[in-house]
């Protein structure tokens, strides 16, 4: 199943997209797409509706994927060829660290590049969402507690990340930084979430045109790894890393304007398009 949030922020209804493409209202029947609709019990009673018979709802404002996020982890340094376009070694345990939730925000929002940045940066990265509680999970079982998969725009703001002191948080949580949708794809779709391509385009140039395939650490060992350290709850979500082509890499280096429009998408997931435009 494709399940989505369609309407104004704040006032999204739960979702899905039928075989022909059309948006079906879910209200109906689930409060939300997040918590307890997206655990196997709560997909397996959306999955047992007839799409013809939910209401047809017109194509609008597409919203987060998910609702009711408490954490939006990210890994870092995940993909061996992003790795070394940044001079940075392949780490001996996955990097981990944390988006706000704040910055969460529909697919194809207007992105603000905050005040005072000069190095605002794309990322796009594979998305995990969690559907049922994960705590000291091991990797063979890992994929069960998996809802689906969704497209994640890891937007960062590099001098905010790297050159101030402290930790990486800072350069990831600008408001509107972590588009994702349109979709969150239940697992059953996705034969194998190591093998999915993956592609960003700036102002229509193609910079990034990679694979899932050269993940370092795949879905099932972050999933279990992080279990080992802390829950992982119903909505939570986990965004993997990103494949080479960042404007970070670059010689020399390439940043997101005013002005500029992103693409981006995964095989099987969906696609994202964001203007960008300063935060005055």
């Amino acid at each position: 199943m494709k399940l989505m949030r369609v309407g104004e922020t704040g006032r999204e209804k739960p979702a899905l997209l039928d075989a022909d493409g059309k948006i079906r209202d879910l209200s109906g029947h689930v409060a939300d797409i997040g918590g307890e609709a997206i655990s196997p019990a709560g997909l397996a009673k959306i999955a047992a509706i007839d799409p013809n018979s939910l209401p047809e709802l017109s194509a609008g404002r597409i919203g987060a994927c998910v609702a009711g996020t408490g954490k939006f982890i990210c890994i870092g340094l995940n993909f061996s060829d992003h790795a070394a376009e940044t001079g940075a070694t392949v780490p001996p345990e996955p990097v981990i660290f944390m988006k706000a939730t704040s910055a969460i925000t529909g697919p194809n929002d207007t992105v603000l590049i905050p005040r005072g940045s000069e190095k605002t940066d794309w990322e796009v990265e594979l998305g995990v969402v969690i559907g049922k509680t994960a705590k000291y999970v091991s990797e063979a079982d890992a994929l069960d507690y998996v809802a689906g998969y969704c497209v994640s725009h890891d937007v960062s703001e590099r001098a905010f990340q790297t050159e101030r002191a402290g930790q990486w948080t800072k350069g990831k949580s600008c408001d509107t930084f972590g588009p994702i949708g349109p979709w969150l794809v239940t697992k059953d779709e996705i034969a194998d979430p190591q093998n999915l391509g993956m592609w960003l385009k700036v102002n229509g140039q193609t910079m990034q045109n990679g694979s899932s395939r050269t993940m370092v650490y795949g879905v099932a060992h972050i999933v279990s790894y992080l279990s080992q350290f802390m829950s992982l709850h119903p909505g939570d979500v986990i965004s993997t890393g990103t494949p080479p082509g960042v404007g970070m890499g670059m010689k020399p280096p390439r940043y997101l304007r005013d002005g500029d429009v992103v693409e981006l998408g995964i095989e099987g997931l969906g696609s994202q398009k964001q203007s960008f435009v300063a935060d005055r």
